[in-house]
């Protein structure tokens, strides 16, 4: 039983976290990154892997390559190193996996591309600006800050910021782990003109996603009229940018952030656009996938167990981070899960 296995392992990764955590300073935007992680090993594709060949070109224009689309900042860059090294050593493929990293143009960006290269200097990668004072002017306040940041809305402008020549990514958040090969959600099939992939929870209450102004008004409610609409986490996704570019999604997102901004009809951040814009129309994906909500919710953050069934994705989705309960020396069971893949250098950590 994979939850069985995953279990089994707690106590004894508990154990080496907790040591590796005594004394490790968190990371804050004014701390210089770049000599705060290990150096990656090199992992190598089996024998069976698929060539990738360039589609033009641009360097990162691979046809055949699992692309992977993630954010990028100093603040959660982390949880962004922990996720890349738990994508490339559970891919048979390693070498056929594209990185696409997404930051906020106010950021370091050379900082950050320099930090994931020199831990992972074999990585095919690309790091892009993303100028957000555009949709900055979109948001409104929600119940966490941090869902407030423009970073979170970029996954929206992912179609604009990445090269034409990229047609499918795998959208990942930067607070979990894969412990199964990628290019099994990759190859999520998206059926006729259906644009994205996740996993949907349709046992969750989808009307509180909405406040009572969005339900009492009837020309906003029919919008799922004909629709079986369910909750779905954007934290994972595989999405079609050559279907999204052609529908011009980016355009019908903004225009419910809009009316957020006169009418308040949602309260968590960037998930209710998503919703109101896909639900209903998105390809099913094993909940495997995401075992959501390992952060507690959005006020506490309190731990969590595994949903029941089995797991190839650990998400530390809401408010508690791991290496945030780690540094604390507070951490929940399933930390121990995430701390394996933490390259962040401790007092005591011995670079290979």
């Amino acid at each position: 039983m994979p939850n069985q296995n995953l279990q089994l392992l707690i106590p004894f990764f508990l154990i080496l976290s907790l040591l590796g955590s005594i004394h490790s300073t968190p990371i804050t935007p004014s701390t210089s990154i770049l000599q705060q992680f290990k150096q990656a090993p090199e992992f190598y594709n089996s024998p069976n892997c698929p060539s990738i060949l360039k589609s033009n070109d641009y360097h990162l224009c691979y046809d055949n390559a699992v692309h992977v689309a993630m954010t990028l900042d100093a603040a959660y860059i982390r949880g962004s190193m922990a996720a890349i090294l738990s994508v490339l050593q559970h891919s048979s493929c390693p070498q056929n996996i594209v990185f696409h990293f997404v930051t906020s143009a106010s950021s370091n960006a050379s900082l950050l591309h320099a930090t994931i290269a020199a831990s992972f200097p074999y990585l095919k990668f690309q790091v892009y600006p993303f100028d957000d004072s555009y949709v900055a002017r979109l948001i409104s306040t929600s119940i966490r800050s941090a869902l407030d940041c423009p970073l979170n809305y970029a996954r929206s402008y992912f179609p604009s910021i990445l090269p034409s020549c990229i047609q499918k990514i795998v959208y990942l958040d930067s607070d979990l782990v894969l412990v199964d090969d990628i290019a099994k959600l990759s190859e999520t099939p998206l059926a006729d003109d259906i644009v994205l992939a996740a996993p949907e929870y349709c046992n969750a209450n989808f009307t509180t996603y909405f406040t009572p102004t969005f339900w009492s008004n009837p020309s906003l409610s029919l919008t799922f009229a004909n629709r079986k609409a369910c909750y779905f986490n954007t934290g994972v996704m595989v999405i079609d940018l050559a279907r999204w570019r052609a529908g011009d999604y980016t355009r019908r997102l903004e225009e419910w952030m809009e009316l957020q901004k006169r009418m308040r009809i949602y309260e968590l951040g960037s998930l209710p656009p998503f919703m109101l814009v896909f639900a209903g129309n998105i390809a099913p994906v094993d909940h495997k996938w995401n075992q959501h909500g390992l952060g507690g919710d959005n006020f506490r953050g309190l731990c969590r167990d595994l949903h029941p069934g089995p797991v190839s994705l650990l998400h530390w989705s809401g408010k508690g981070k791991p290496w945030v309960r780690l540094d604390n020396n507070r951490p929940c069971p399933l930390d121990a899960l995430w701390a394996p893949y933490d390259l962040f250098k401790t007092p005591y950590s011995i670079d290979s």
